[in-house]
Order: structure tokens, then C-alpha cells, then sequence
């Protein structure tokens, strides 16, 4: 299928997921494509993102229209044709392959941005989805098939072993990662490990850039490679404001696996005595690992912000992104931008097009 097909497909998709992206729901404007499309698809989508946290709880109405918003995003005509352009033709003289996916589910949708790769690419889509996320991907791939025919049977989910493939890409835990090679070591692949992203504070954040950060640790309940899981902050710095903006997401209480994750870091670290702050929702305390359990925030201290800085950090294969005051080009980008990726932000930096148009 050529470049101009697959884009229009794609885009159809973007429109249609749009409509999920707030509680306002319909697309009312006239295209006679989207109203056959929303005669089949638009209430079993709705229902879906309604009731899917009572399949899995962290996937709340909230954060799975935040995810479709940002697929929707994706798929502008826009954002499809600059992100392909840097490819130039390469596209357009691929032969199919089927693809294994080996999916996470630890935020809604986390691989959409694989199927769609897998898809611009001319390849078939070999799935095997995560139970935590298992419902979404699929009927994504209903609708694709409805839109343009031609790529039925593209996407096929494996519930069973994989077989019969002639590429991997597995996205996983560094524990699972071991595996991940063991059995796929002799395909081409990609495997993803763990990673985590930080935050640097200069001590000059207003409320509003403060606010913005609370969304790059809060999206998700933390739970992305995306999420902000540390903050760099100076040796003198003072928390008061960052609490107080902090407190927009104390409903986040409420929701019953964070408080009892959060109840459990608490006595854990009362009962060991070991130092934090306590905003009655979250932990924040020092602590040198870039990672930290949910509902715990670590931090780190620095003389000299050039330390931070220093690419050895910046550049961590650890480290998926890093949020800041200021961006820097490459490096750092602006507050609340953790979980609104781009089509050319690979997970792992690793150029997935490029990868998939060289198999």
C-alpha cells in the first residue's frame, strides 16, 4: 500500500479516535465515512473507555481519553507526513515481513505507537498483547480494517506462542529483557528494558511551571517510562511550593492501588525511619536511584547545575526524558511535555522506523 493510502487511513483513524479524547464525545461535523464508521464503532469505544479500569484499575476514564488525545495528535496528516519524510521513499520499496510485538501494558495504548510503525512500514503485525492491556489494541485494529479494507489481516494478536515471524520487537523489564533474548536472540529485534524519566529544578519554577510538572509524575500514576520518577533540585531548595501546586492531584488518594501502595511506602519508611516529606498522597524523600515505587517521588541534590547537566546523565540509556524550567534542544524538555511524545520520539531512542525499513 502506498504512503498516500496508509496516511489517509491513519488520519480517518486520528478523527475518529479525537472524538474520545474529552467526555464531550461525538464528532458532530458532516463526513458521511465517519458516521458509517460511528454507527459500528463509536458505542463499543465509548463503553470501552468508560469501563475498561474494571478490567484493570489503573487504566481510569481520565488517563485512556489522555492516551487517545495523544494517538489523536499522531494522526493528523501533519504529523504523519513530516514524521515519514524523514525516511524519503524507503517506505514505498519495503517487502513484508511479519513483525512479532510483544506488548507492556503499563500505561493504555503503550503499544500503539509499535502497530502504527509496523503498519507505515508495509509490514504485518504479529501481536501478543499484554493481559493488563488487552482490550483497546484490538478493537483499534477493528476499526483500521473497517476504514481501509486492504489491511485486514495486517494486524493479527497471538494469544498463544509466537510463531512464524521474521523480526521482534519486545518492550519489557530489564528482568524480562533476559528472556526476551534468550528466545528472540536470533531474530532481528529490538528489546526494551526499564526506564524512568527525571526532573531538574532550579529553584526559579513559578506555580504554573510547578503545576506542569505534577503532570509529568502524576499522568499515568507514574507508571510510564515517561513518568517522572526523580527530581534534581538544589542543596538549599524549598519544598513549600512544590507541595502546595503538588495538592492538584490529592484526589489521587482516592483511588484505591495508589492509597494502598502509598499506606504501605508510609509505614515502610516510618518503621525503618528513614527521612521524607508526607503530602498525605505522596512520599518524597532522598534517595540516589532514578526509580521509586508508586506513590513515592525520589529527589537528588546538586551543588552546580552544569553537573546535572553533564551528558553522562542527560544521556543515560536509564533515562527516557528529562524535564526542566528551560528545555535544551535534544536534551531537556519543558515542563508537562513527558507524556505528550512525538511520532519520532522512540522508546529507548531507538529509531523503530529505521529498524523495520532494514529487515
Amino acid at each position: 500500500m502506498r504512503k498516500k493510502e496508509i496516511i489517509g487511513t491513519l488520519e480517518k483513524l486520528g478523527i475518529f479516535l479525537g472524538q474520545f479524547s474529552n467526555p464531550a464525545g461525538r464528532n458532530l461535523t458532516v463526513m458521511p465515512w465517519l458516521e458509517e464508521l460511528n454507527k459500528e464503532f463509536f458505542q463499543p469505544m465509548d463503553t470501552l473507555v468508560q469501563n475498561v479500569h474494571i478490567h484493570n484499575p489503573w487504566f481510569t476514564g481520565e488517563n485512556v481519553r489522555y492516551a487517545l488525545k495523544v494517538a489523536a495528535t499522531w494522526l493528523s496528516a501533519e504529523s504523519l507526513v513530516n514524521w515519514l519524510s524523514c525516511y524519503g521513499n524507503k517506505t514505498d520499496t519495503v517487502q513484508e515481513k511479519t513483525v512479532a510485538v510483544v506488548m507492556a501494558g503499563n500505561i493504555p495504548m503503550v503499544g500503539f505507537h509499535d502497530m502504527l510503525c509496523v503498519l507505515v512500514c508495509g509490514h504485518r503485525l504479529l501481536g501478543k498483547l499484554s493481559v493488563k492491556d488487552d482490550q483497546l489494541l484490538k478493537l483499534i485494529s477493528d476499526i483500521i480494517s473497517a476504514i481501509n479494507g486492504e489491511l485486514e489481516g495486517k494486524i493479527v494478536f497471538e494469544e498463544g506462542r509466537l510463531k512464524d515471524f521474521d523480526a521482534v520487537i519486545a518492550t519489557g523489564s530489564d528482568n524480562t529483557a533476559r528472556y526476551f533474548e534468550y528466545y528472540f536472540g536470533k531474530y532481528p529485534n529490538i528489546i526494551r528494558k526499564n526506564r524512568n524519566s527525571a526532573a531538574i529544578i532550579d529553584g526559579l519554577e513559578t506555580k504554573e511551571d510547578l503545576e506542569k510538572l505534577a503532570d509529568d509524575v502524576f499522568r499515568y500514576f507514574g507508571l510510564g517510562c515517561r513518568s517522572v520518577s526523580k527530581l534534581y533540585i538544589p542543596a538549599d531548595y524549598d519544598f513549600s511550593l512544590l507541595i502546595e501546586t503538588f495538592s492538584k492531584y490529592s484526589h489521587i488518594a482516592n483511588h484505591n492501588h495508589w492509597a494502598n501502595n502509598y499506606e504501605y511506602q508510609r509505614a515502610v519508611n516510618l518503621i525503618d525511619r528513614i527521612p521524607h516529606l508526607d503530602t498525605g498522597f505522596l512520599l518524597i524523600k532522598e534517595n540516589s536511584n532514578l526509580s521509586s515505587p508508586i506513590s513515592v517521588l525520589h529527589y537528588e541534590k546538586y551543588d552546580h547545575l552544569e553537573n546535572v547537566l553533564d551528558p553522562a546523565l542527560t544521556g543515560s540509556d536509564k533515562i527516557q526524558c528529562i524535564t526542566g524550567r528551560q528545555p535544551v534542544d535534544g536534551r531537556i524538555l519543558e515542563f508537562g511535555k513527558a507524556q505528550e511524545p512525538g511520532l519520532g520520539d522512540y522508546a529507548d531512542n531507538i529509531d523503530t522506523i529505521e529498524f523495520l525499513l532494514n529487515l
